[in-house]
């Protein structure tokens, strides 16, 4: 039941279970961990009740045990054994959230989570959020830098967001990409705390954030370069009181 354009997938290690959305679908399909070759997923997240609208991007969190899944102008969050046509648990939706949902992370620790909004924003959220709530804080302005947002992912124990900046859309080479991180607590038009950019790094449109803070490395993949790409930062992953 996989497509042939998938563009994001999880892992949760306590359950042992690999996660992938569908937007052809409109499904959230849960393999188990060992899964290989043609074989079926464990469960489905599919249906009407579930208001999933093609969805492209999703993000876990094991400590609270959700799924979150953005969407076009929503938030939708769903129990972590969820199967078949399931209602969510929360929805983030309507005016005041400016949410225009293509990418997400979630923070347990903090009981956060970040997702994108309108006018090239983040926004970050309270966990729990739920119907028509405001953003704790919104990242917008020329200073962030920011021309498009792609994956993003966290580092809870700095507070830290990561996001993947392939430059505007529609250019093969665009002449500003780079990845740039955020304190959790930044508002406004702020300057990322660190970027990965210049000729030097190679980066040609990164794609996709990955996080290694065991090891103070940083994975991007590269739609240019149909490649993975691996940064030492150790000066990245250093933990918050």
């Amino acid at each position: 039941m996989l497509s042939r354009t998938m563009h994001d997938i999880r892992y949760n290690p306590v359950d042992d279970e690999v996660l992938v959305p569908n937007p052809f679908s409109n499904a959230i399909l849960i393999f188990r961990g060992g899964a290989s070759g043609q074989e079926a997923p464990i469960r489905i997240i599919q249906g009407p009740n579930t208001e999933l609208n093609s969805p492209d991007r999703l993000d876990i969190d094991v400590v609270h045990r959700e799924i979150f899944v953005p969407g076009r102008g929503n938030v939708l969050v769903f129990p972590l054994d969820g199967d078949g046509d399931v209602r969510p648990k929360r929805v983030i939706r309507g005016p005041d959230t400016q949410v225009d949902g293509t990418s997400i992370a979630v923070d347990p620790l903090h009981n956060l989570f970040a997702t994108t909004g309108r006018d090239r924003a983040i926004l970050v959220f309270d966990r729990m959020a739920n119907g028509n709530v405001k953003p704790l804080h919104v990242i917008r302005g020329p200073n962030t830098q920011i021309d498009r947002i792609n994956q993003m992912a966290i580092y809870p124990e700095g507070k830290l967001l990561v996001v993947a900046m392939p430059g505007v859309q529609g250019s093969m080479e665009p002449p500003r990409v780079f990845v740039g991180m955020w304190s959790l607590d930044d508002d406004g038009d702020v300057t990322p705390k660190w970027t990965i950019t210049g000729k030097q790094t190679g980066l040609k449109k990164p794609f996709a954030v990955a996080l290694n803070p065991e090891h103070k490395e940083i994975y991007v993949t590269d739609m240019r370069l149909n490649g993975v790409m691996t940064f030492f930062v150790p000066e990245v992953f250093k933990p918050v009181p």
